[in-house]
């Protein structure tokens, strides 16, 4: 039976050999927004617990919806994560989502490169590892299929993995609009001008996993970074792996059954100026077990300028493909995003 398994190893095999060789001596990245990870370690803290937000309150009127909203924009502000319950995506998506990507997965490696998994996908869906990478910690031992909400709903339904992503992502993005709509609200702002700027042509799902991983301790899943969106819906499986940064502590985000968890993007931390925080999180690679997750992701089109909706702004104005080319040449170039900092406004002689 042909492996389904990416090659990283023999790919990779010359990061491999320099970290033989270089194993007391490893120097993992440049400093950027990961410079307070690179000072810390693996220190963990698991004595926190993300907030929990039951969304069935928003459909109460009154008080309990007005208490919601609060809850979302406060875990947005401390915390840049939080989980949500009753978030209106039946268990029975979410089983057949996970069933069904795990059968994507399982297809032989040349296929999903070559696009010939069946899968109806367009080309360059497939993607794996960090061809920029220049060493084992900029490496992410992961296997993913990014696919625009555009490609989802043209798909013509003939696997049952096309038909459950329909139904998955149209529940999904209607509940990323309601979550940005609130966060718009309680700023002060019209709650619609997400639905006028993130095109289904930009928005779009990554369904991911994460073999298990033999050299563990070098490497990362997807290492530490911030969301370039403006918000992210994740559904992760019983594995875990997830860690957010947070008082310079690493927290593990453990997984709850019918959990779902939001988190707060770049475009969002500018565009409220910093009143929403985009945090860093990472995946840690697992040595004995496969870890599986479909993120969505809330993205404006590529014209869109993004600035302070305040009267001042800690930022310089950009639009969506500006900042998306700035980090790709980051990651070209340092082998990791350096993300907002690039954009900060200095402060003006006093």
């Amino acid at each position: 039976m042909e492996p389904f398994n990416p090659p990283f190893q023999q790919v990779y095999k010359k990061l491999f050999d320099n970290q033989l060789v270089n194993d007391n001596n490893y120097e993992p990245y440049p400093k950027s927004i990961i410079e307070i990870e690179e000072a810390l370690g693996d220190v963990k803290e698991n004595e926190f617990e993300l907030p929990l937000i039951d969304l069935s309150r928003l459909n109460r009127g009154g008080f309990e919806t007005e208490r919601c909203k609060r809850e979302i924009a406060e875990a947005s502000r401390e915390w840049g994560f939080f989980q949500v319950v009753n978030h209106g995506v039946p268990h029975e998506i979410l089983e057949k989502m996970r069933c069904e990507q795990r059968q994507a997965f399982m297809k032989p490696f040349h296929e999903k490169v070559n696009g010939h998994a069946g899968l109806n996908f367009p080309a360059g869906s497939y993607r794996w590892g960090t061809p920029s990478a220049t060493c084992l910690r900029q490496l992410a031992w992961s296997e993913a299929f990014h696919v625009p909400l555009t490609e989802i709903s043209t798909t013509d339904g003939v696997t049952g993995l096309s038909m459950t992503m329909k139904q998955y992502a149209t529940i999904i993005s209607n509940l990323a609009d309601k979550v940005a709509e609130i966060l718009a609200e309680k700023l002060g702002q019209k709650p619609n001008i997400f639905k006028e700027n993130c095109m289904p042509s930009m928005c779009y799902l990554r369904m991911s996993r994460y073999p298990a991983c033999p050299v563990s301790p070098h490497v990362f899943g997807l290492m530490p970074h911030t969301d370039s969106d403006f918000l992210t819906i994740l559904n992760q499986d019983h594995i875990g792996g997830l860690q957010l940064l947070k008082n310079g502590k690493w927290i593990d985000v453990k997984p709850k059954r019918e959990i779902l968890i939001v988190i707060i993007g770049d475009l969002f931390q500018v565009w409220s100026n910093d009143v929403y925080k985009s945090v860093v999180h990472r995946v840690v690679a697992n040595k004995h077990f496969e870890r599986f997750s479909t993120a969505y992701f809330l993205c404006p089109s590529y014209e869109t300028v993004i600035e302070s909706c305040g009267e001042s702004s800690n930022y310089m104005p950009f639009n969506f493909r500006e900042y998306k080319q700035q980090v790709q040449d980051d990651v070209k170039r340092f082998g990791n995003k350096v993300g907002l900092p690039r954009f900060i406004l200095l402060p003006g002689p006093k």
